[in-house]
């Protein structure tokens, strides 16, 4: 079987050099750097998109669903013109819902076939093969493609029709950044009140009040890192998805929409560049205060 691979970033390069070790696999990425680390790994180049013509699978893992829309259908440059019928996109991007099924369907009326299969683990997971893959589409195909969707995914999951991959993702999502916008608000708030950063972080990751969100940034936060987990701005767009979904389908979401604030906030500060912990620099200035191990304020 041969599979094609378009995106090489911080999740796809990896990805891709996994689904290699096995299979035969044709990877395109802007960077030419990227593309010579995947041949290195046993990928192949491509040139074109046309040179994707003869594969059987197409897999993209790419920043946000206008790049994949282009990727695919730009007149110029965009390979699902030149696929052959019955070629199956599969989609590893996290993009919005709506999109999704408007992309499925284009891909359908050319006679291609499409999962939406996006991924969730972060960077370290990706590079293990370890991710978990929620894939929304026909259950026939992915259970075709399974052993060669393994070599990137030791937990596949079918969640039901085309759609449903971005939806459950989605909703894991929207938890983290909640999760998150919690521990920016509250861990300022026990330094404030003259409460030791390390010892709070040893009671809530140890205690009911943790989360994967406070196991991965609060230690992040006492060494003063932001610049380990996905960017905010970049994933801001799971949080345009949560509040198109709830106005679309008048589903109050209260919470969620106090977390946005907090993450808006955080963007409007110049935090964009920064990972998800950063939220917490938001509540720092306004309190005045910092959450830093003791030797990180010396």
């Amino acid at each position: 079987m041969r599979f094609g691979f378009v995106g090489l970033g911080q999740m796809g390069a990896p990805m891709a050099v996994n689904l290699a070790s096995s299979n035969n696999v044709m990877v395109f990425d802007l960077s030419e750097d990227a593309m010579n680390a995947a041949a290195e790994a046993g990928a192949k180049k491509a040139g074109s998109a046309a040179d994707f013509s003869e594969v059987d699978v197409l897999i993209t893992c790419l920043p946000s669903g206008g790049i994949v829309e282009k990727s695919l259908f730009d007149p110029e440059h965009g390979i699902a013109q030149h696929l052959s019928a019955d070629t199956v996109v599969i989609d590893t991007s996290t993009i919005e819902y709506g999109l999704t099924l408007s992309i499925s369907e284009r891909l359908s009326a050319l006679g291609l076939r499409f999962l939406d299969a996006p991924v969730s683990g972060m960077w370290k997971r990706a590079q293990e093969g370890t991710l978990t893959m929620m894939i929304g589409g026909d259950g026939e195909i992915v259970e075709a493609l399974r052993p060669a969707l393994a070599k990137m995914s030791n937990r596949i999951l079918h969640t039901g029709a085309v759609g449903s991959g971005q939806l459950t993702k989605l909703i894991n999502q929207l938890l983290f950044d909640i999760n998150m916008a919690a521990l920016a608000e509250i861990l300022p708030m026990a330094k404030k009140l003259g409460l030791d950063p390390e010892n709070t972080a040893e009671v809530v990751n140890s205690g009911t009040g943790r989360s994967y969100a406070s196991e991965y940034f609060i230690p992040q936060i006492l060494e003063g890192k932001f610049d380990t987990g996905y960017p905010l701005q970049a994933a801001y767009k799971d949080l345009i998805s949560g509040a198109e979904i709830s106005a679309r389908y008048q589903i109050p979401a209260p919470v969620l929409a106090a977390a946005t604030t907090t993450y808006q906030q955080a963007l409007l500060e110049g935090h964009g560049d920064k990972d998800k912990g950063a939220m917490v620099l938001v509540y720092e200035r306004l309190l005045g205060v910092d959450c830093r191990k003791e030797e990180q304020n010396v």
